[in-house]
């Protein structure tokens, strides 16, 4: 059997739509915790923020790096914008 014989369709939109919200949702459930709010008003903040269009945006490489350290920038964010 070829060692390459399997490969995930990583590039087909459905799953990268799957993949975003699962990472969304991580990072909203940290927010909230964070915050002490709702997550669902910790997801509307953060799809407020403009780390959430860095996220969705592949260019920065954002979408590369882990839940805490995308809430670590929203929450930078959030303080550098007093919208607490």
């Amino acid at each position: 059997m070829e060692q390459n014989a399997y490969k995930p369709e990583i590039d087909d939109p459905e799953i990268q739509d799957i993949i975003m919200s699962s990472v969304i949702g991580g990072v909203s459930c940290e927010i909230a915790k964070r915050l002490g709010i709702k997550p669902i008003q910790a997801m509307m903040k953060f799809y407020e923020s403009v780390t959430c269009a860095k996220l969705h945006n592949r260019a920065t490489g954002l979408f590369l790096f882990g839940n805490l350290y995308i809430a670590d920038e929203f929450m930078k964010e959030l303080l550098s914008t007093s919208k607490i």
